[in-house]
């Protein structure tokens, strides 16, 4: 079974799975209204200094290094299966 790691430590050009939101309830508001929330896949355009730029969708957004500390992931299927191949 696979460990999350913040979603500040995933590597740049990864999909990533949200599975928990470690904040509190404005973190969690934050986050859900940006589209962040459990199950949501998430691609790491690019890092920047302690933030990330990341996407879901068609929507980019600008997330701080704190921010990014509280949102844990795993790899997306759609992430282990590109490496299958």
């Amino acid at each position: 079974m696979l460990t999350p790691i913040p979603l500040a430590m995933a590597a740049e050009g990864s999909i990533v799975t949200v599975v928990e939101l470690r904040g509190g309830i404005g973190l969690v508001r934050k986050a859900t209204e940006m589209g962040l929330n459990i199950g949501a896949e998430i691609n790491i355009r690019q890092r920047e200094l302690g933030g990330l730029v990341i996407s879901r969708g068609e929507t980019r957004y600008a997330l701080g290094g704190g921010m990014a500390l509280k949102i844990m992931v795993l790899p997306s299927m759609n992430e282990s299966s590109k490496h299958d191949e």
